[in-house]
């Protein structure tokens, strides 16, 4: 060992860490989530309305393509982009579902939809570059774009806008170190969706700067209650300027699998796949087995479970609706409700004061025993978000916990 690791304590050792991980922060979603498992390890009933995954289970039909697919040998490493028969089917399924013509080299399977994301932003991005973030956003997605040594540009929206950034917005922020603009439609944590004239305006001030790149984020893009899904990289001139995320997490309740792919130009596709050859690889065979039966049968089941998320937004945004102080929009798609709370700041409790969305989450926890995220994370800090991927019966508990802990405040 070096002679002056001696002389330090060596007690906290957080200045060994590179300096990357001490500038990240921890995934809020994550972090709430954890502190819910504790309440409930210690008794409490806590409802946890946190996590960004559905309650439903897997259906059957994957799950038994995954048992037929060990039993037949898919246990081996597969190529570092995927299983060519998966990308067969994803690339049937742009077609089909996105007017998205990519061919299999264009098309990159990784261990979830945030790898991908991580996979591009280090593909394109070099120290000192800035990528535009449409707020509120995926906790993620800065906490990866800081890790390139990109700077993230964060454009705002608030509920008066329905929470989407206009094109006019994205053109102010525009500048000569700008390469690529990411956002999520269905997006998380609104639940807001862009419509075919909201993204052709944004993609005309794309197309005004040509090395300017998108990263459309679409995971939620089966859950939706309104239009129909629209991918910005679909419109004329995009592709080539797209990269299209999307996985099997959210529509196929397959959160546990750790499935994602993305659709971009062959350069892109390809720097994807050198960076995960030497990162993890690929993803579980099985797995992929799996997800190739999954986009080659019906939707049936995706589409039963996107009617109950329907049914459970509909019931929660009554609920909360008679909670004086949450001010609410009509989220069109996701599973997540993003109230702004910010009247709430300033209000007092028995055990302390509210002075920020975070308190107002510890507040909910400690007093109402129900786990939401505070909008800090998702760059809203007047805002909670809501998950409401649980059952009715315990939307309905939790509202009421809700409702009676605000009535305390003063």
């Amino acid at each position: 060992m070096p002679k002056y690791f001696k002389t330090i304590h060596m007690a906290d050792k957080t200045y060994l860490l590179a300096k990357r991980l001490q500038s990240m922060s921890e995934s809020a979603t994550i972090k709430m989530a954890q502190v819910a498992r504790e309440f409930k390890a210690k008794g409490i009933d806590v409802i946890s309305l946190s996590l960004g995954e559905p309650d439903f289970d897997t259906p059957d039909f994957i799950k038994e393509a995954a048992k037929v697919a060990l039993d037949e040998g898919y246990t081996k490493y597969t190529p570092v982009p995927g299983l060519l028969e998966l990308r067969e089917a994803i690339r049937d399924k742009f077609k089909r579902d996105n007017k998205l013509d990519y061919s299999v080299n264009e098309i990159v399977v990784s261990n979830g939809a945030k790898q991908c994301i991580a996979n591009v932003c280090m593909s394109l991005l070099d120290e000192g570059d800035e990528i535009i973030v449409f707020s509120p956003y995926w906790v993620s997605y800065v906490e990866i774009a800081k890790m390139t040594g990109a700077n993230p540009v964060i454009i705002h929206a608030g509920i008066e806008q329905d929470y989407k950034v206009t094109a006019h917005q994205l053109r102010d922020a525009i500048t000569p170190r700008t390469k690529l603009v990411i956002f999520s439609s269905p997006c998380n944590p609104t639940g807001s969706v862009f419509t075919n004239t909201e993204l052709t305006e944004i993609s005309e001030v794309i197309l005004a700067h040509p090395e300017l790149f998108v990263i459309s984020d679409e995971i939620y893009e089966y859950i939706i209650f309104g239009e129909k899904h629209v991918s910005i990289g679909s419109l004329p001139g995009m592709k080539e300027r797209t990269i299209t995320v999307n996985g099997f997490s959210k529509g196929f309740s397959m959160t546990g699998w750790r499935l994602g792919y993305l659709g971009a130009p062959q350069w892109i596709a390809d720097a994807c796949s050198k960076i995960q050859g030497q990162f993890t690889s690929g993803a579980a065979s099985f797995s992929q087995r799996a997800a190739t039966i999954a986009l080659r049968s019906s939707l049936e089941e995706s589409t039963a479970m996107t009617d109950a998320f329907l049914k459970r937004r509909d019931l929660i945004l009554s609920l909360l609706g008679n909670i004086p102080g949450f001010e609410v929009n009509l989220p069109e798609g996701a599973f997540y409700v993003f109230p702004k709370i910010d009247s709430f700041f300033g209000k007092t409790h028995e055990n302390g004061a509210i002075h920020n969305a975070e308190d107002f989450a510890l507040f909910l926890l400690e007093c109402a025993h129900v786990a939401v995220v505070s909008g800090d994370a998702f760059g809203a800090p007047e805002c909670i978000r809501i998950s409401y991927a649980s059952s009715e019966e315990e939307i309905k508990l939790a509202c009421e916990r809700i409702m009676t802990a605000c009535s305390q405040l003063r």
